[in-house]
């Protein structure tokens, strides 16, 4: 008795994943339930386990291959598992070869006659038929976010050559071809002007000599010298690099940089944290108060809660709040769906759940997509402020400094001026100047520096 291990769906627009790591090695014994393999595809990196209990006795694709979903990956053999289920592929029908036909006699010569007209071509299929082929190829050459950027660019992906499994578009395929400007406009002929009667044209001035254009190749990659190590980039880290190199090349990047007392929330939270984590169980850090005095902004500034869609602004119903959360092996941001509808607590507990679950490749696809505002927090690790990347196809992201004690110059109700020991912390907001003014920006940062030097939340 054996079981197939095959690749998961996971997520609906998810067509392929790639194995990362084989968790056991062929002959040895998996329980149910237990890790088998991890896998990276463009959502989420996850740990798979085993559909059975038994013995490893088949693996079907080495570590670093990108094998489509529901494609058979390994094969377990022992107690627990179900009987297999073979392809068509597997056992084609046996069927009949009907005998040759006899040999025809070899005809008799006849009269050399003039070659007939060539045939009439066929008139080009109806319209209907081609858009419905053209969308066939576009389903099964390339993923979802590859014929995104395709729509957003006006390109066809019928007519490129993809370099992935099946002959699939993928993201490097379609990049490669922006970045070559290889598009549409500059395959098509401007239309041709009629032109005037010679006896009222004007001369032609003489033409002057263009220069010709000067192509700057590009730079040769680097070559390891004696010594230096080499190492394959990561899934993950292959698709962080894309993302970020598509970001810089679709949103216009401006960042604007706040410091922020947040002497009135440390209090706050250090007058709450014994009591917070009794009743709810989890810590009480800065960050959910910084979500809800987001949640309060993206209500009052909706633009930087919105998404650019051609020459259309979306502006999103729902506030989905991605955090960046920092991996050993890279970065991804799970979201907190509907994170306004949620208390001090409620974010507390998202958060640190999302946090958790990341770090331990437990994430679902569903929980890293969809985020339309993102947080990160760079000041864990001391950094006072960055000019962080925004996370298409958002329109902005807030980048948090280290929240520490400074001295601070401060002034009394009769004037005088005086120090004084704050937590303060710089907040860096990177917002798309294609649709966001700068004025907008500044508004929307100063509305959360108000909410949080206020301190007016409820623990």
């Amino acid at each position: 008795m054996s079981t197939e291990v095959v690749m998961p769906q996971m997520g609906e627009s998810i067509a392929e994943g790639t194995i990362t790591k084989w968790l056991k090695k062929v002959g040895e014994r998996v329980e149910r339930d237990e890790p088998l393999f991890e896998i990276s595809t463009d959502k989420v990196d996850a740990e798979i386990p085993s559909p059975a209990a038994g013995t490893l006795t088949e693996v079907r694709f080495k570590e670093g291959e990108t094998v489509e979903v529901n494609t058979v990956v390994a094969v377990l053999d022992g107690d627990g598992a179900s009987p297999s289920v073979k392809s068509a592929a597997e056992e084609p029908a046996k069927v009949e070869t009907p005998p040759p036909p006899a040999p025809a006699p070899p005809p008799a010569p006849v009269e050399a006659k003039p070659a007939p007209p060539p045939p009439t071509p066929a008139p080009p299929p109806p319209a209907k038929q081609a858009d419905a082929s053209v969308e066939e190829l576009r389903r099964t050459k390339s993923s979802p976010l590859v014929r995104k950027i395709a729509q957003e660019h006006g390109v066809d992906i019928s007519q490129l050559e993809g370099t992935g499994m099946s002959g699939r578009v993928t993201k490097n395929d379609i990049l490669s071809y922006i970045e070559s400007g290889s598009g549409p406009a500059s395959t098509q002929a401007p239309p041709r002007q009629p032109e005037a009667p010679a006896s009222t044209r004007p001369a032609a001035p003489a033409q002057q000599p263009q220069p010709a254009p000067v192509e700057v190749p590009a730079p040769p990659p680097p070559k390891p010298q004696m010594g230096d190590r080499v190492e394959q980039m990561t899934v993950m880290r292959k698709k962080i690099a894309e993302h970020m190199v598509l970001s810089r090349r679709t949103s216009a990047h401006v960042t604007t940089v706040y410091e922020i007392d947040m002497t009135r929330v440390a209090k706050l939270r250090e007058q709450h944290r014994d009591s917070f984590y009794e009743r709810t169980g989890t810590k009480l850090t800065f960050m959910p108060f910084i979500f809800e005095a987001v949640n309060k902004a993206l209500r009052k500034f909706p633009i930087f809660n919105a998404q650019v869609s051609g020459e259309q602004i979306i502006y999103k119903q729902d506030i989905n709040l991605g955090m960046a959360v920092a991996l050993d092996w890279g970065l991804i941001v799970p979201v907190i769906k509907r994170a306004d509808d949620l208390s001090i607590s409620g974010l507390a507990r998202a958060a640190n759940d999302l946090a958790d679950r990341a770090r331990t490749k437990q994430l679902k696809p569903d929980e890293v997509t969809g985020g339309t505002f993102t947080i990160t927090n760079p000041g864990i690790f001391g950094g006072l402020f960055g000019t962080p990347i925004i996370n298409q196809p958002q329109l902005a992201i807030l980048g948090v400094g280290k929240i520490e004690k400074r001295p601070k110059v401060m002034t009394s109700p009769d004037g005088d001026d005086f120090l004084a020991i704050r937590w303060m912390a710089y907040f860096a907001l990177s917002f798309d100047h294609r649709v966001i003014d700068g004025a907008d920006a500044e508004r929307f940062l100063a509305f959360i520096k108000e909410e949080l030097e206020a301190g007016d939340f409820s623990v």
